[in-house]
């Protein structure tokens, strides 16, 4: 399936079940920050002016089960990665903001078992990124810009949200390989530069300043990711603990840095 008539499909879904309570409709992710990869996610943050009921939830889950992903009922496409807001939740901005419903393709076998709230918390620091790569994409699907429905978000809590993404490195290194090596460059930029890099950006900015024994692994993730090279790792397996331990090490030591910058700012 086509990724418009993804977005199309999915937009007008939303607005069947919203109503004229659909504030707006915006992409983030790789389709606003560049280096959109033909397996990449289609990324977008709904905004609405109410909370769903449970029907209302189940008939957006219905939806994107049959239109997310290579598993999709209805036609494969992009994974989808969808979250509903309410906008009087996040405007004027809280952190960490409230979510009224949350879609990936790692939950899709819970969605399917039924679940229609898979989550134990209604809270997801996560939505810090979400909004500054929403505002920064300036990329609206339905109602007015960006800016014009979120407050900035200040940018201690975009680096408290990505720096969570550190937590999970044990976890899926050995499976998640590509993406969390490319995940790790981005923490390592922002918290550096105070910028918001593409995955892609993010590895050329950080291939520059690695030690030379670690630069093989960010260049195989990254020529992986823009479809040069296959996404295996057998050969260099070894090296990207010890590249991922550098790098999560350059994050804390530059967050340290960070910090006390900060503080002197205040004085």
């Amino acid at each position: 399936m086509a990724t418009e008539t993804q977005i199309e499909l999915l937009v007008e879904g939303v607005r069947d079940v919203l109503g004229d309570d659909l504030v707006g409709a915006y992409l983030h992710g790789s389709a606003v920050l560049g280096g959109f990869r033909p397996d990449s996610d289609v990324d977008i943050i709904i905004v609405s002016e109410r909370r769903t009921t449970a029907d209302e939830k189940r008939r957006l889950i219905d939806l994107l089960l049959s239109i997310s992903g290579a598993r999709a009922s209805l036609l494969p496409g992009r994974p989808i990665e969808l979250d509903i807001v309410v906008e009087s939740e996040v405007r004027p901005w809280r952190y960490p903001p409230t979510f009224d419903l949350h879609y990936d393709e790692l939950l899709r076998e819970r969605f399917e078992s039924g679940e229609l709230e898979p989550w134990t918390s209604t809270t997801n620091q996560d939505l810090a990124s979400v909004v500054t790569m929403a505002l920064l994409g300036d990329k609206p699907l339905a109602g007015p810009q960006p800016k014009q429905v979120f407050d900035p978000v200040p940018r201690s809590d975009y680096i408290d949200a990505i720096l969570r993404d550190i937590g999970t490195v044990d976890e899926f290194l050995p499976w998640d390989t590509r993406n969390v090596v490319l995940t790790l460059a981005r923490i390592w930029s922002a918290v550096a530069t105070e910028e918001v890099y593409s995955k892609e950006g993010a590895a050329r900015w950080a291939l520059s300043r690695l030690p030379q024994q670690h630069q093989v692994v960010l260049e195989h993730a990254r020529a992986a990711y823009s479809g040069e090279a296959k996404d295996s790792w057998d050969d260099i397996g070894p090296q990207v603990r010890a590249y991922a331990n550098h790098v999560v090490s350059e994050i804390k030591r530059g967050r340290t840095t960070d910090n006390d910058r900060s503080v002197t700012s205040r004085r």
